[in-house]
């Protein structure tokens, strides 16, 4: 879908001369859901997209689309200068402008507009290039595959996957990972036993969810020639604090699984793709599929774990931020909106790690943040949810939080001191 250049530069003249117009708007195709017209657009990979989406066009999470309307897409519309898109945006970061350029360039590639930017003088900048805190501007956009004949049934799969309603709950099977009296296959030969300490969490059950895994690594940094992918370092992190909670007598779910990686002492992990989740499924490729995967497990757990009269339990998501390389960043947490419970948990944490920090490297300080977030895995789980962010994967001093095995291990600790306290 094209925009009409006449309606663009109507928009350029009513802002006069000012940098920053309106909003990209376009008109919602058949069968269209946000999901759809986000993907469509390269959009719907960064959560505050979607959150921005449904504010500026007052919708829910749950809103239709109609055919024909103009929706508004959390796309800011420039006037381009001539000169370079950092003088056009007002901003004199150049990491930021070659992202800029290679979306505006990946949206002539995929016929989303006539010409360059440079030719129609026509500057895109997507929403989560500034704002989206899982974005890094050293991210490559996505190669778009070729149209062609099978572009109507992908349409239509695509249609069918945003069809939550008509989407059933995964079946979850029981999956036995105690392979002796306190031995766990999942934590690796050097971890697998797990003496009981204490039973300070007994009768709390944790669903421990470490971020994208599969054919996703989630956000990527550089160090020294080699890739740290976060969904790696996550999960060394989810490991070492799901062993922790059982060390102190609680119930701990790990539903994202990878059978062939243990709990690792080496700085760098080498990235895979062969995770799995609780009860063995393999991870879809589309996103949203992925999250409804872990959503669904941990939804029928909680229900079977609450038939049996266990009322205290938590999901603990762990992701790797990644922004822009020379933003340093302490650890940050989100809890969903309006759960009262969830704030709570999360605070807990936030003053450990923060206490730790005064003790162990006094005068530092500590910036960690708590807030609410409308994500996924915090929205459409019925547990109350964390969601907790380690370090800034793209920045060389936060990196150290995460390649340090000895880090890794006590982050899990400050973790567990949260959730102990």
């Amino acid at each position: 879908m094209t925009i009409p250049f006449r309606i663009l530069m109507a928009a350029f003249l009513l802002a006069g001369n000012l940098l920053h117009a309106e909003y990209l708007t376009v008109r919602a195709q058949r069968g269209d859901g946000i999901y759809s017209m986000l993907r469509r657009y390269h959009l719907v990979e960064y959560g505050c997209n979607i959150d921005e989406f449904k504010r500026i066009n007052g919708l829910s999470h749950s809103s239709n689309l109609f055919e024909g309307r103009r929706y508004q897409l959390p796309v800011e519309v420039y006037h381009y200068d001539g000169k370079s898109i950092r003088t056009t945006t007002g901003r004199d970061d150049w990491d930021r402008a070659i992202a800029i350029r290679d979306y505006n360039e990946w949206m002539l590639t995929a016929r989303l507009r006539e010409g360059s930017y440079q030719e129609e003088e026509i500057l895109y900048l997507p929403y989560h290039i500034d704002h989206c805190s899982g974005f890094s501007s050293e991210e490559v956009v996505a190669e778009i595959p070729a149209l062609g004949e099978n572009e109507a049934v992908n349409e239509a799969i695509d249609r069918l996957k945003d069809e939550r309603a008509d989407r059933d709950p995964i079946p979850v099977p029981e999956q036995v990972t105690l392979v002796a009296p306190r031995t766990f296959a999942i934590f690796g030969d050097d971890y697998a036993e797990v003496p009981l300490l204490d039973n300070k969490l007994a009768g709390k059950i944790y669903y421990i969810v470490s971020g994208h895994g599969g054919p996703d690594p989630g956000a990527v940094g550089r160090r020294g020639g080699y890739q740290l992918a976060e969904d790696e370092y996550a999960y060394d992190v989810a490991l070492r604090l799901c062993r922790n909670i059982l060390q102190h007598g609680g119930t701990a779910y790990m539903i994202v699984r990878d059978e062939n990686d243990g709990i690792r002492d080496q700085q760098f992990l080498r990235p895979d793709k062969d995770e799995t989740v609780w009860g063995g499924a393999s991870l879809p490729r589309n996103q949203k599929m992925r999250l409804f995967q872990r959503s669904d497990i941990i939804n029928a757990l909680y229900r079977e774990n609450f038939e049996k009269g266990i009322v205290d339990q938590t999901m603990i998501a762990v992701h790797v931020d990644s922004r822009h390389r020379g933003q340093r960043i302490d650890v940050f947490l989100y809890y969903p909106e309006g759960d009262i419970v969830g704030k709570v948990k999360a605070e807990r944490i936030q003053k450990a790690i923060k206490t730790q920090y005064e003790t162990v490297r006094p005068g530092r300080g500590y910036e960690g943040s708590v807030s609410p977030r409308d994500l996924h895995m915090l929205r459409e789980t019925i547990p109350s949810g964390v969601y907790i962010e380690l370090a800034n994967i793209a920045n060389t001093s936060d990196q150290q939080r995460i390649i340090n095995p000895r880090n890794r291990q006590l982050l899990a600790d400050w973790l567990l001191l949260g959730l102990l306290d």
